[in-house]
């Protein structure tokens, strides 16, 4: 599966590669500098780590954060009962009830009606029946519930699984992507994802396809 502009072997040079050109090329948007419509592949999704000296990446964060994705609980409390300590950017996107949106695990572990299979349940079946299925598909943001999205707008609009020859390939499509933050941990939550997904249908691991509206950094971020 090719035709993309941009590949990489893993996370890390994907976050290089587009660091540096974010700097030197990104379009000033607010209190960013941003590119758009950037889609890029990475063909060891495996290979997660971010060991850039400078991004100082926390891996035990982001294993927190998966534990709390696996949980389905929305609520800021479980990932601080998990973590040690809530991060204060999930405190700030909580509504008053502690709740998030952008637990994707919660997404994709919410049933249409009680009795009826998850997002996520849905498509290993799908997969299981057919690996050449065009219908394993989960749907992240919602535009029916606006009204819940005023403190968290989820960044992910879907996520979506192919297999040929065996191997599962992942294509995740965002609206908006903060490669400092956001793509370093979110990279490593869907690659485990697909890892999770590949383990209940017993295909092989394939490539991981990252598709973006607006990719950016905070200008306090860069130049370090």
């Amino acid at each position: 599966m090719k035709n993309i502009e941009t590949e990489f072997w893993n996370a890390d040079e994907a976050f290089r590669y587009f660091y540096k050109k974010i700097s030197k090329h990104g379009t000033r948007f607010a209190d960013t500098r941003a590119l758009f419509n950037i889609g890029f592949a990475i063909h060891k999704p495996e290979m997660r780590m971010i060991p850039t000296e400078f991004r100082k990446w926390n891996h035990e964060y982001a294993e927190a954060e998966w534990q709390w994705y696996l949980s389905r609980d929305p609520h800021v409390e479980k990932l601080g009962k998990i973590y040690g300590k809530i991060p204060p950017i999930w405190e700030r996107m909580a509504n008053e009830k502690g709740i998030v949106n952008s637990n994707y695990g919660y997404q994709w572990g919410r049933r249409p009606k009680p009795g009826l299979k998850s997002q996520l349940e849905y498509i290993v079946d799908k997969l299981k029946k057919e690996k050449h299925t065009r219908q394993a598909c989960i749907s992240i943001y919602n535009g029916l519930e606006h009204d819940r999205y005023k403190y968290d707008t989820p960044c992910t609009y879907a996520v979506q699984f192919t297999g040929v020859d065996n191997r599962l390939h992942m294509c995740v499509t965002m609206r908006s992507n903060d490669l400092w933050y956001g793509f370093c941990n979110d990279q490593y939550q869907f690659s485990k994802l697909l890892e999770l997904v590949c383990k209940e249908t017993g295909l092989d691991m394939g490539t991981y396809y990252h598709f973006v509206h607006n990719l950016h950094i905070y200008s306090n971020k860069l130049g370090l």
